[in-house]
């Protein structure tokens, strides 16, 4: 068994193909049995797919890497709920394609921001240059985003896409897409998918869908 060992430890495409084969297991394991829970891909009350402002803001975040230091996954951690609120629920990300569930924090946790009461301005300043208005912040400035226009045509093909994979978008709301983003920035988008991140789902849908889980 030891010489075994020795082989494939010496073998580097062996090694990487076994390490491939045991983490693609592991990862079935823990994605699979996800997939047959209803939680995970039944929407909370209140969650609808995201406007077209709200859509496009989204891809903006994700586009600049926003993700890679703020999560949006509070932890049923008392010392999270107490700073972020109610812990996050599957339910509540069945159309974020991809969600954005971990653990990096650079930056806070965003999963309910648009509760603490931060006006638009706010955003907007703290987006051209974070220390603005938060002095001690590492976080990059956009400023380009006030400048950037959106491109209706292209929110309404990302819908239709988004429709194609089982997101319940209408084809009036594919349709009124370029008039609901005409004239605007991707800071304006920006702002408004911050503004709606954890705002969709009450207290008692989410002490409802806690006793569920």
């Amino acid at each position: 068994m030891s010489q075994t060992h020795a082989k494939i430890e010496k073998n580097i495409g062996l090694m990487a193909i076994l390490v491939a084969v045991a983490v693609s297991f592991g990862g079935l394991a823990e994605i699979v049995p996800l997939m047959f829970q209803a939680e995970t891909i039944k929407p909370l009350p209140g969650i609808k797919p995201y406007p077209a402002l709200e859509l496009a803001g989204r891809d903006v975040y994700l586009r600049e890497g926003c993700y890679g230091c703020h999560s949006q996954m509070i932890r049923t951690l008392r010392f999270e709920t107490e700073r972020y609120g109610h812990y996050s629920l599957a339910g509540e990300s069945v159309y974020d394609h991809p969600f954005q569930w971990g653990s990096k924090r650079t930056g806070p946790d965003l999963a309910r921001v648009g509760l603490r009461g931060y006006s638009d301005d706010w955003h907007r300043a703290h987006l051209n240059n974070p220390r603005d208005v938060v002095p001690e912040s590492n976080m990059p400035a956009y400023p380009w985003l006030a400048k950037a226009k959106l491109d209706g045509a292209e929110v309404a093909q990302h819908m239709r896409a988004l429709k194609r994979i089982g997101d319940p978008y209408s084809d009036a709301d594919i349709a009124g897409a370029a008039a609901a983003v005409e004239g605007k920035t991707e800071l304006d988008a920006v702002v408004a998918y911050l503004q709606a991140l954890g705002t969709h789902v009450s207290q008692a849908d989410m002490q409802v869908a806690e006793g569920a889980e």
